[in-house]
């Protein structure tokens, strides 16, 4: 029988997480904010620019209108060794944060129950900090040939 919430389930809050992870290693950087807006999201580029200092970053992102306001675009021209990348609408799955998003939603959060949003933001602190510790970079299963034609959205009609 599937899991369900009962009738009287009350949702006490929710919390952004923004989250950086280094290809390399899988380590993941994060910070939870009240909200998702363009001061969020650039005070989190400055702190995983500040984790990672004298170094070229290459920052995947899905297309959120946040992601290329005005201020960002600022920010960036400023501090030149951050590039955005961004992946093709229904193109999240070549975003390997998006997977950790995944592991995290089923291991930590998706079954919980949380009085307070800093409750909730405690269980994604102790979860990223036990993930950092035992962290390994994602793997790629198929080979970019099997992967690449997939990569471009496929028109749904003729007209």
């Amino acid at each position: 029988m599937p899991e369900k919430a009962t009738h009287d389930y009350k949702r006490n809050g929710t919390t952004t997480l923004f989250a950086a992870l280094e290809v390399a290693t899988g380590k993941v950087t994060d910070q939870c904010y009240d909200r998702h807006g363009k001061a969020e999201f650039l005070d989190f580029l400055k702190k995983v620019a500040k984790a990672y200092p004298r170094r070229q970053l290459h920052v995947v992102l899905d297309n959120y209108h946040t992601h290329k306001h005005d201020d960002i675009n600022q920010w960036l021209i400023k501090n030149p060794r951050v590039s955005l990348h961004f992946t093709p609408t229904s193109g999240s799955w070549l975003n390997l944060v998006e997977i950790f998003f995944g592991i995290i939603t089923r291991q930590a959060i998706r079954r919980g129950s949380f009085d307070s949003v800093k409750q909730l933001a405690a269980a994604i602190r102790t979860f990223i900090e036990a993930w950092n510790d035992r962290c390994h970079p994602f793997s790629w299963t198929k080979t970019a040939d099997e992967i690449l034609p997939h990569a471009t959205r496929k028109r749904t009609s003729d007209a």
